[in-house]
């Protein structure tokens, strides 16, 4: 009976941990136990008894990022979106002026600072003006516009694109050669820009374009094209200069004396 009391108490004691050499040790790292600042922002915080490291109280400006609200929307031209805290927000907007993205025909960039990719105005490339809220095209008052040469507005010469010169609106009728090269080199496209006989080059060209020049001039209040010789500055050395026919574009030798159908053109600009 004892041997069997003194077996279980052995037993019951073997199940006991042995806490005889178990002691309970305090950390003394600060970081460990969360001191983790070297400062706090105003000094609002705890200091860590063990060293120089502190575990900060939350501020403000803290707790509004958590939420979401991380942006000051200060840049110029923009406006805070929805609700604010601390004067942060979630999302930024743009003040209504800036609505152009300033692309395009006829647009050179943004003026000034952009929003949101948009400006509150743009910059034109040459022959545009920024006019009611887009860049238009100039109007000409006196000099090349495209297809067609203005004088105070009113279209005084022609060319088809690619020519590299003007046709006079009319012709100045048929006459010999002196009197053309005459009249061509006084003939005023505007003020004192004056025109010039053609060249033979420059008939074959008004030729190869004749439908479309043709059409400027109705288009204008100009004179079509004939389809019979006109003269040209081109001429063999002597007494001869170049005529070109206007049905088909083939040039010929002709003396002075004979009469041709006269343009002047705009060769300078």
């Amino acid at each position: 009976m004892y041997n069997i009391k003194f077996l279980l108490l052995g037993t019951s004691l073997s199940l006991i941990p042995n806490i005889t050499f178990a002691q309970c040790v305090a950390t003394q790292d600060c970081e460990t136990l969360g001191y983790t600042e070297t400062s706090c922002n105003g000094g609002k915080g705890v200091k860590c008894p063990f060293g120089n490291k502190w575990a900060c109280l939350p501020t403000k400006e803290s707790i509004c990022k958590e939420e979401g609200f991380t942006l000051a929307c200060n840049e110029t031209g923009q406006l805070g979106g929805g609700d604010s805290c601390n004067g942060l927000y979630k999302q930024c907007s743009c003040d209504s002026s800036y609505q152009y993205t300033c692309s395009g025909t006829g647009y050179s960039g943004g003026s000034g600072t952009a929003c949101g990719g948009k400006y509150a105005a743009c910059t034109c490339t040459s022959g545009y003006e920024w006019k009611d809220g887009s860049c238009q095209k100039k109007e000409v008052i006196n000099g090349p516009d495209g297809e067609v040469y203005k004088c105070n507005g009113k279209v005084v010469g022609v060319r088809a694109t690619g020519m590299g010169f003007y046709v006079a609106m009319k012709d100045l009728g048929r006459m010999n050669w002196s009197s053309a090269n005459s009249q061509c080199r006084n003939y005023s496209f505007c003020g004192n820009v004056k025109g010039t006989l053609p060249t033979v080059d420059q008939l074959k060209s008004i030729y190869q374009n004749k439908s479309r020049v043709n059409s400027l001039l109705s288009t204008n209040g100009g004179t079509q094209l004939t389809n019979s010789y006109y003269w040209s500055s081109t001429y063999d050395g002597s007494i001869y200069y170049y005529f070109v026919t206007m049905s088909d574009g083939n040039g010929h030798w002709s003396y002075v004396d004979n009469d041709r159908y006269v343009r002047p053109v705009l060769t300078s600009y």
